[in-house]
């Protein structure tokens, strides 16, 4: 089969493979503003939430001796490529999508120190014939059984909806629920730690994970040979696309066993390095030493073709879960990551001074402007 790559064409971005937020992220804040006013709801019933939970990855509600953390969070578009490399490869992927999904999920609940308790699925298909694939539906629910085992967290239930004229024949639209305990109560983390002179820990992913999958499939569709493109490391693109993406619990929970003060966590997601400015605090984040890329997004980089500032103003480029604590701990928290087995780096500072991210050995610099998620 030729491998011929097409000729360099006009730089993509991810607005321009229909992902707009600009678009989005009001959205998100008109809705904020909205729930904000529901939390009285919860003093009938004893409880109180934590504000400063609000614009974070996961909501946090103090229940007397701990708190609850709950997030919903959805696959996206990533089943799609599945389905594609399934024609190509006659194999199933949806053990990874699963993973996939709960990690959407998990690694947002952890940011604020939760340990995951339960996961809720919801697999709303276009119709009830979906099922009928055997293989792909046992891989389906073996692959999240065995996310959940990895998480030490209960598979609670779902729902499985089947959404005729709303979700495309023979699709499936994923989701995860999750709801996680924070205890003892000192665990919880929403930044008000966060100072300058900490460290910034990058964790590694295992790729693209599960954002920025509708830029992936736009270049996809530049490539002759499409998701059977091969990449660098002999793997077709497809393949590349649909490594699982790494599930941070048991990290994070490393580093509690540890007693390391945990100032503050981001899950590396849509907006790609931007989230490394999520803190509502005026900080600087500089960055010193940048991960290894992953070939998948290398590969995207290359034939997107993709300016840098996109690529990592969009996607994880290598980084997928970010943990801020005291310079004094910085080296014990890398230490204590990797023998956890996890990949992490020091990989530079938080300073005072203007709300931006400075990535130094790349030349790129993203505002305050550009993340807007929280009122």
């Amino acid at each position: 089969m030729s491998n011929s790559l097409p000729p360099k064409q006009s730089p993509l971005t991810y607005h321009s493979s229909g992902v707009d937020y600009d678009v989005i992220d009001p959205v998100k804040l008109l809705a904020q503003r909205a729930a904000k006013e529901t939390a009285r709801h919860l003093t009938a019933h004893g409880f109180q939430e934590c504000e400063a939970s609000r614009g974070e990855s996961a909501y946090v509600v103090d229940i007397g001796e701990s708190y609850i953390a709950s997030i919903t969070e959805c696959l996206g578009t990533k089943a799609l490529v599945a389905d594609e490399i399934m024609v190509i490869t006659g194999r199933s992927f949806y053990g990874s999508i699963a993973q996939d999904t709960i990690a959407m999920a998990v690694n947002d609940l952890i940011t604020v120190g939760a340990t995951p308790l339960s996961i809720h699925a919801y697999f709303a298909t276009g119709s009830t014939e979906w099922f009928l694939d055997r293989e792909r539906a046992e891989a389906l629910i073996h692959g999240w059984k065995k996310a959940c085992d990895a998480c030490q967290a209960s598979w609670g239930g779902g729902e499985t909806p089947a959404l005729s004229g709303v979700v495309c024949e023979d699709r499936i639209d994923l989701a995860a629920s999750c709801v996680g305990m924070i205890r003892p109560k000192s665990n919880l983390v929403l930044g008000e730690t966060l100072q300058a002179g900490d460290s910034i820990i990058l964790l590694g992913s295992s790729g693209i994970h599960a954002n920025g999958i509708s830029l992936a499939r736009k270049i996809a569709g530049r490539l002759p040979q499409g998701y059977a493109t091969l990449m660098s490391d002999g793997r077709m693109y497809g393949e590349g696309i649909l490594d699982p993406t790494v599930l941070y619990p048991q990290a994070v929970r490393a580093l509690q066993k540890a007693e390391i003060p945990l100032h503050y966590m981001a899950n590396i997601t849509g907006h790609g390095w931007r989230k490394l400015m999520r803190h509502p605090g005026s900080f600087t984040y500089t960055i010193t030493s940048v991960p290894p890329v992953p070939p998948v997004l290398q590969f995207m980089v290359e034939q997107g073709p993709l300016e840098l500032a996109e690529a990592y103003g969009s996607l994880n480029m290598g980084a997928g879960f970010a943990i801020f604590v005291s310079g004094q701990d910085a080296q014990r928290t890398v230490e204590t990551v990797r023998r956890a087995g996890f990949e992490a780096l020091d990989a530079g500072t938080v300073t005072a001074g203007d709300k931006k991210v400075v990535i130094e050995p790349l030349g790129i610099s993203f505002g305050a402007d550009t993340l807007r998620l929280r009122n």
